[in-house]
């Protein structure tokens, strides 16, 4: 039986949160590092990173709850005005993948930090590994024509640069260049990605926002679990409404790591038992 974990989207908020959660199972008895493919998706992208290549879980718990490293700085991100700067963006696009596109041209126009800057936070969160043994895959777009990626071990790509492509969040944070190509966040096309883990008998699908149905920019999150189900079985955990609520207005914000990763930590003690059970 082949197992999937699927890591979604969400900001510092959401590593915190993740981590916060995925340390409460495995504390509870439900273990779920074992799986044989990780998706990550921007935030999902480094938390999983971070379990791939042998982090402690109770020790990254703990670092969420302690001091705010100096490399973490707080960036303004107004979450309604950032929808409604794409939603103009993507008048008259025909499709999902020029949707796309059209917000990496307002990606490659924003003014943001540098790539160096962004990479070495990005860096201080995971360090510079390699590419584990175990099968991972993290999501970007090409911010020219909007193209969908889904990078692992074989694309060749250092595992750094994959990551802070993922977690480029548009207009917010520089495009990551990588083999010539300009990349943001994988969360643009889904905040789960969901559907690269078709093809495994079980998936988990661990995800701080489960994003908006009818998207034009890539498929729902009830497509994605329909895709799973077609020859397997999936299990949801989305944050609840106190995950949320420490989440606050800014999910980019350092501020939301301690609450957030209190809060995951808290909603595992509810979800352990149904999680054992589906994980086996």
């Amino acid at each position: 039986m082949s197992r999937g974990l699927v890591l979604g989207g969400g900001g510092i908020a959401g590593i915190a949160w993740e981590i916060g959660l995925l340390s409460g199972l495995a504390a509870a008895g439900a273990d779920v590092r074992d799986a044989d493919l990780v998706v990550g998706t921007s935030a999902g992208s480094i938390v999983g990173t971070l379990l791939r290549t042998g982090a402690d879980l109770e020790e990254l718990h703990a670092a969420q709850l302690g001091p705010v490293p100096a490399t973490e700085r707080a960036v303004a991100f107004d979450g309604a005005a950032f929808a409604a700067t794409v939603a103009g963006a993507l008048a008259g696009a025909r499709g999902e993948q020029e949707s796309r596109a059209r917000v990496g041209a307002l990606a490659l126009r924003a003014e943001t930090m540098p790539e160096s800057e962004r990479r070495a936070v990005i860096g201080a969160r995971i360090g510079s590994p390699e590419w584990p043994a175990a099968r991972l895959v993290v999501t970007a777009i090409d911010t020219a024509d909007g193209e969908f990626l889904a990078v692992d071990r074989d694309t060749g790509w250092p595992l750094l640069d994959a990551v802070a492509a993922s977690c480029a969040v548009p207009g917010v944070y520089p495009p990551i260049t990588v083999g010539g190509r300009r990349l943001m966040d994988g969360g643009l096309r889904s905040p789960t990605n969901a559907d690269l883990a078709a093809g495994c008998d079980r998936v988990l699908v661990v995800a701080p926002t489960g994003g908006f149905p009818g998207s034009p920019l890539g498929p729902s999150l009830d497509d994605e679990l329909a895709t799973l189900r077609r020859d397997g079985e999936a299990h949801l955990v989305l944050a609840d409404d106190a995950a949320l609520a420490a989440f606050g207005r800014n999910p980019l914000d350092p501020a939301t790591r301690a609450p957030a990763a209190r809060a995951g930590r808290a909603q595992a003690e509810r979800v352990a038992g149904e999680v054992r059970a589906f994980w086996g």
